[in-house]
């Protein structure tokens, strides 16, 4: 461990938290939400123009940290790179935000600071409150000591971790375009007919389908369709370390199931869950809270079988009708996610009310299985390298992660790893 010129610091004395800015009242700008932040990533998905009333104020480099649970512990933490030079963005109350101190500490290094277990850790035990309302006491994190390198070294720390988390960025931009790629071929498939423009056409109740197809509900396709859990059967006392994992929304965020961290129920406890378990093929849909998430849980998913949650509900397909991954981008184009949030309500928590009785009712156009073969084939070599590019950035996140707590404390210096990495 290499440590001579580290010093012993207080948070405070190289963070400037909650800095001060200035926003007029009214003044149209960039707002990010909680939901904004998504879990364990650095970069913010997206932002909305809104009139300022008041909020947390941030400029680009500032790291915003979740004070409040459950979305600290969740991993929503995120830097700043939304802004304009000299614009001053704002959002949540609930966010903490941490700016470096000029010729004192680095922005990246700060925000990875706030990943790693000397700050993180020491902030979530430091939550105070009422039952689900807990938030973070700042003043604890103020004081927080721990070991910090000279500014050079948390420049070059920074820097190591950054260019992980870079390519992790790319990665999830080129699968962003991947992805609007195979729904366009969808699109011009199933709801523009294009490939069979020159076919026979017959009546249906959405209009004029290709000879030989069919218009058919969801029931008529499904092997099953079910509801999650009721909450009652699954509860925080009842995660263990290791065992059946259990799909939340934070998993359902694109496409294809995102495998990020789980909580994990006991295998007794999961046979007793037996109608709520799901495994590859799979659908997944969300019917309360952020409804109208979708996600296919694909072939070479990390586990056998997995647990959905009590705002859930799934569909497993008939294979010899229809290819799950026809009905999943189905229900991922402009007229599915019509169809299935048809029944919503957006009065208390957001919900899709009888959500599998609605799920069964939905009536599709359903292609010959020959043509939904044809259509998968053609659309495989770019799910290929979408499905390639997601595991490398899970190797990168899993190399990031190993790295970053050697790296905070000492116990791996830049040096070394910089040496390493070039013999």
């Amino acid at each position: 461990m290499q440590m001579d010129n580290w010093k012993l610091v207080r948070a405070a004395d190289i963070i400037d938290f909650n800095p001060r800015e200035s926003v007029l009242k009214g003044t149209q700008t960039k707002k990010v939400g909680m939901e904004r932040l998504q879990p364990f990533t650095r970069d913010i998905s997206s932002y909305e123009i809104a009139p300022f009333k008041g909020g947390s104020k941030f400029r680009n480099g500032d790291t915003l940290m979740a004070r409040i649970t459950p979305c600290l512990e969740n991993g929503k933490t995120a830097q700043v790179s939304i802004l304009e030079d000299n614009e001053v963005g704002f959002g949540s109350t609930e966010f903490i935000v941490l700016r470096e101190k000029p010729n004192v500490s680095d922005k990246d290094f700060i925000y990875y600071l706030a990943m790693s277990p000397l700050l993180r850790d020491k902030a979530i035990k430091s939550m105070v409150g009422s039952s689900g309302r807990q938030r973070v006491q700042l003043g604890v994190l103020n004081d927080t000591m721990f070991y910090a390198p000279p500014l050079d070294e948390q420049i070059e720390i920074g820097r190591i971790l950054r260019l992980l988390d870079d390519k992790i960025t790319n990665n999830t931009k080129i699968n962003h375009h991947l992805e609007k790629i195979v729904q366009s071929i969808f699109k011009s498939w199933f709801l523009d007919f294009e490939p069979f423009e020159d076919d026979d056409f017959i009546d249906s109740e959405l209009g004029e389908i290709p000879a030989g197809w069919s218009m058919q509900t969801i029931e008529y396709l499904a092997e099953k369709v079910a509801m999650g859990p009721f909450g009652s059967n699954i509860k925080v006392e009842t995660f263990v370390n290791d065992g059946v994992p259990i799909i939340s929304g934070k998993h359902l965020r694109g496409l294809y199931l995102d495998e990020l961290e789980y909580n994990f129920v006991t295998e007794e406890h999961a046979r007793r869950l037996s109608n709520s378990l799901v495994r590859a093929g799979d659908i997944i849909f969300t019917h309360a809270g952020n409804i109208g998430q979708v996600a296919l849980i694909p072939d070479d998913c990390d586990y056998p079988y997995y647990v959905v949650s009590q705002r859930q509900f799934y569909l497993r397909c008939d294979k010899t009708k229809a290819l799950p991954e026809y009905i999943n981008y189905f229900f991922h184009s402009h007229e599915g996610k019509g169809k299935l949030l048809a029944n919503a309500s957006q009065t208390g928590v957001p919900s899709i009310a009888r959500p599998s009785s609605h799920l069964k009712s939905i009536a599709v156009v359903l292609p010959p299985i020959g043509v939904q073969l044809e259509w998968f084939e053609t659309v495989q070599p770019i799910l290929q390298t979408l499905n390639s590019n997601t595991k490398e950035s899970k190797k990168l996140a899993f190399i990031r992660d190993s790295l970053l707590p050697r790296l905070m404390s000492g116990e791996l210096s830049v040096v070394d790893l910089t040496a390493n990495c070039t013999t």
